[in-house]
């Protein structure tokens, strides 16, 4: 009788908040703060205003010509965009394009894509030093020098900053200053992919063929498991389980707190895309030039969708749709449940077609590998 009451408390407080028009207590916030947004899925579940029955009157917003090769994914906060290119990382206007500031982290590259938290923007460049910026300004807050480069995009959780480095160390640094609280070495193998925090743990893929859970506060590896070829992918966390692309084609569901294998599913092309994970299904792209949606729990293929060229860019999800950048350099938004074509763009030909698209607030953000920065809308929301 308590819950039930407890229920119908609960229920007419809600009542009241909207018909006063006030707003909950904790709302969804329509950010993509981070390359693989939230546990490292790649969906947005807060995304509302582009979905399946509007997406198809997607048309260019804006582009911003940065002048360099964009070497980094963005990320979309708090009404900014945050993206590197060469050696500088920009904050644009989201509404717009324009450039709010720059910063230029030397004569190196950027060389991952920014996670934004906390009023900071994180990042890692080829000179080894990983920064945090203040995100209104653009002023250096402090700076870390690993031993080598940083393709590895960052993760921030709990006050720390998760990332890793090409000769093996995955770092945990304090948010705030940057001070170094471990690091764990898997003996001189290169991590690019990007580390997920969730529960206390720290997943991340190493080219020495294997998946490391590692403790969240001590750096103390939990479990590893050895996937039988090159990691390149970042995991994905959902519901227990830790979903990987491989080298060899495969993607790899493994139990998150044991490391077992739980079911493999083999593509006809090698996975550098990291798997976006949304609503029971696994979403990945192959250089087979194939997107494949696979049942989270099994396995199975629920549908493959065939671009006109290998896909090494990791697919977006959001609101019933899957975004995803094909080596033919076209941008599909595809039906989540069906794999049916809602829309396309066609960009140029670029020299690299590995740019992943993020959506938010009815917007799709990408870098197709050239000088730009896109982004696209619906034609009433332009401004």
């Amino acid at each position: 009788m308590k819950r039930i009451a407890l229920v119908v408390l609960i229920l007419c407080v809600s009542f009241v908040s909207v018909a006063w028009g006030q707003q909950p207590a904790r709302t969804c916030v329509n950010n993509w703060s981070e390359f693989h947004r939230t546990n490292m899925q790649r969906s947005n579940p807060c995304e509302s205003g582009l979905g399946v029955n509007n997406v198809g009157n997607l048309s260019l917003k804006w582009f911003h010509y940065l002048g360099a090769r964009v070497t980094s994914d963005p990320a979309v906060a708090d009404g900014k965009v945050y993206l590197g290119s060469a050696g500088y990382v920009y904050a644009l206007k989201a509404s717009t394009g324009a450039k709010v500031w720059s910063y230029a982290a030397g004569d190196h590259y950027v060389t991952s894509s920014p996670a934004v938290a906390n009023g900071a923007v994180y990042f890692g460049s080829e000179e080894g030093n990983v920064y945090a910026l203040n995100a209104t300004t653009g002023a250096l807050l402090w700076s870390h020098a690993t031993c080598c480069i940083v393709y590895s995009s960052p993760a921030v959780a709990n006050g720390a900053v998760y990332v890793g480095e090409e000769d093996g160390n995955v770092y945990a640094l304090n948010a705030t200053t940057g001070a170094l609280l471990w690091s764990h070495n898997n003996g001189g193998h290169a991590v690019y992919s990007s580390p997920a925090v969730v529960n206390g743990a720290v997943y991340v893929g190493s080219v020495d063929f294997n998946v490391y859970s590692l403790n969240a506060t001590t750096g103390a590896l939990l479990w590893s498991y050895n996937t039988g070829s090159y990691v390149y992918s970042s995991p994905a966390v959902a519901n227990g389980v830790v979903y990987i692309g491989l080298y060899n084609g495969s993607v790899d569901a493994l139990n998150a707190t044991t490391g077992a294998l739980l079911w493999s599913y083999r593509t006809s092309g090698y996975l550098d895309s990291s798997p976006a994970v949304a609503n029971g299904v696994v979403y990945i792209d192959s250089a087979d030039s194939n997107v494949y949606a696979l049942d989270a729990k099994t396995g199975l293929k629920l549908w493959s969708y065939a671009t006109g060229g290998g896909v090494s860019s990791s697919p977006a999800v959001a609101n019933g749709v899957v975004y995803v950048f094909a080596g033919d350099w076209n941008l599909y938004a595809l039906n989540a449940k069906t794999g049916a074509k809602l829309w396309s763009y066609a960009f140029s030909k670029v020299s690299i077609a590995s740019g992943s698209p993020v959506v938010a607030n009815a917007v799709v953000y990408i870098d197709p590998g050239n000088r730009d920065v896109y982004a696209f809308s619906l034609k009433q929301d332009r401004k």
